[in-house]
């Protein structure tokens, strides 16, 4: 009876409990076979905690603002109606706009001649350094960065005074040779900007090409000395090939700063005698004018929107030909 009982129990609606020895006869009639337990793992949220903070900085500084740009951009400021869904209109403006691309072809120019003058100049002070043969080389090190640690601003009030053909050194120069140069000549006055440039950043990139050649080791430097290769052959076999990688990193940052151009002509603006700067002398200074000063902040978002597009473009395929040459 005490059998009867617990198989009963055991075996209430046709289940068997784990861990219960059933009578012979019970397993024979038996009730369908178990399936193994399935083992479940714990999701491991750690990695996900520690991201979070990173990844809500990253969409509310990133993609929020680009998504905002992008939604304003579809939109117009009109005199009557206030802001009106306008559809693709600020863009169909935008390609007819004869501002924007004399903005863009002179800031592609600047691109073309800044940006090569600037890293071949880099690249020798790195291979000067390099070479151990100078006097002082921390100090060379030290002094050729420091430029690119002064603020964009102090810089361009710095060669501002420097051009100035009256008050500043160009000035004296003149007054002492009777030379009349001006350096503020619309005609020369972009390649003065680029002055500005090459020496704020010569010396970052000089940086970047000088920890490329720092990771070669220096038994290839011997091996080749013993097997007669001069300091020619040594920088061109085996120094140049290794700055192949950190040429590509330095060709994009320039490019996308080139046209970011901002600072330097918006703060000579006011020290350029005339109308040598105007508001729209650079994209971004278009934008910025059409948003604070013309009071059509829709219009400067799809100009924002497509100089965004132009620059990836450009550095997107900068980087896909590097990419080509090194797997050469």
């Amino acid at each position: 009876m005490a059998g009867k009982t617990a198989e009963a129990i055991v075996r209430t609606k046709g289940n068997t409990y784990p861990g219960t020895i059933l009578p012979e006869k019970s397993r024979r009639a038996g009730s369908p076979s178990r399936k193994p337990a399935r083992i479940r793992r714990r999701v491991d949220w750690r990695g996900w905690v520690f991201m979070g903070p990173f990844v809500v900085v990253f969409v509310f500084v990133f993609v929020v603002p680009v998504v905002y740009a992008v939604y304003l951009s579809f939109f117009q400021q009109r005199m009557v109606g206030g802001t009106v869904f306008a559809g693709l209109a600020n863009y169909r403006r935008l390609v007819a706009d004869t501002h924007f691309w004399q903005s863009v072809s002179r800031v592609a120019l600047f691109t073309l001649v800044q940006v090569p003058v600037m890293l071949f100049l880099a690249a020798v002070l790195a291979l000067a350094i390099d070479s151990m043969k100078l006097h002082g080389m921390k100090f060379f090190r030290i002094t050729t960065f420091l430029p690119y640690a002064v603020p964009a601003v102090v810089s361009t009030l710095i060669w501002g005074f420097v051009y100035g053909s009256k008050y500043g050194l160009v000035g004296s120069v003149n007054s002492l040779l009777g030379t009349q140069w001006d350096v503020f000549n619309p005609r020369v006055l972009l390649a003065a900007i680029g002055n500005i440039n090459t020496w704020e950043y010569t010396g970052y990139n000089m940086l970047i090409f000088y920890s490329a050649l720092s990771v070669i080791p220096h038994s290839l430097y011997e091996a080749a000395a013993i097997d007669g290769a001069s300091e020619w052959q040594i920088i061109r076999k085996i120094k140049l090939p290794e700055l192949r990688g950190s040429l590509a990193i330095t060709v994009i940052f320039s490019i996308i700063g080139s046209f970011q151009l901002f600072n330097e002509p918006s703060i000579l603006q006011n020290m350029v005698p005339g109308n040598a700067i105007t508001t729209d002398y650079t994209p971004n200074m278009y934008a910025y004018t059409l948003s604070f000063t013309g009071n059509q902040s829709t219009y400067a978002a799809a100009l924002a929107i497509v100089m965004a597009a132009i620059t990836m473009a450009i550095a997107y395929t900068v980087q896909i030909s590097s990419l080509k040459n090194t797997m050469k």
